[in-house]
């Protein structure tokens, strides 16, 4: 994951110093476009009300798979963003320098999958391999998220424009679902109990999942 938000970054950075292309000096309200980054990639609709407020309704959607240690276990993580929703656009200076908010519908999740090959602690005891089998799981947030940014925009321009913009969006404390086993002991009471005591380590370990970064690019027709 950290390798993709590296690119995505690099893409932002790019972005930020990208001027209108092909635009004429026609004044425009409504635009179209595609975003593509750390909130996946997707569709944009946007309104601009005159210089200095707007509105953009979005989604983006995005895998990457990777693997992570959460706890005693190496698991197999596959990020699956799924998210969109609506922000407000405030241009201080009547340009493309904008500060947003706005509140997003959350389906980030990350799936694990993790096979031990030695020994490992569930919850306070230690399984064999055997005693385990495989651990699946799911990581996940709030369903509903704020989130705050800051960016470029473009201009009121009619035509084709590149914009950017950086900020977070706030999933909640990391929660773990349906962790389960395969192993000999899966439905063993005392394992079942260390279940739930592994679920806890891992969502402190995930804890970073709480506040999702945002490195965005955007690239919008204005009409």
């Amino acid at each position: 994951m950290t390798a993709t938000l590296k690119s995505l970054s690099a893409l932002t950075l790019c972005a930020v110093f990208a001027a209108p292309v092909f635009a004429d000096d026609a004044p425009s309200t409504m635009s179209v476009g595609l975003t593509a980054g750390s909130l996946g990639i997707g569709p944009e609709i946007g309104y601009r009300f005159g210089p200095h407020f707007g509105l953009r309704a979005e989604f983006g959607a995005y895998s990457y798979g990777t693997d992570n240690d959460y706890g005693s276990v190496r698991y197999n993580v596959d990020l699956k963003l799924s998210n969109g929703g609506a922000m407000a656009d405030w241009y201080p200076f009547g340009g493309g320098f904008r500060l947003s908010g706005g509140l997003r519908s959350n389906g980030n999740r990350l799936d694990l999958k993790g096979t031990p090959t030695t020994s490992v602690q569930i919850g306070p005891t230690t399984y064999t391999p055997a005693q385990i089998g495989t651990l699946t799981g799911e990581i996940s947030g709030s369903s509903s998220a704020p989130v705050l940014s800051l960016g470029y925009g473009g201009t009121l321009k009619k035509g084709l424009t590149a914009g950017a913009e950086v900020g977070a969006m706030f999933q909640g404390s990391p929660t773990v679902k349906n962790l389960t086993a395969t192993g000999l002991l899966a439905q063993n009471p005392q394992f079942q109990t260390d279940l739930l005591a592994e679920a806890k380590k891992i969502e402190s370990d995930a804890s970073s999942f709480k506040v999702w970064p945002i490195l965005q690019l955007h690239l919008v027709y204005r009409f």
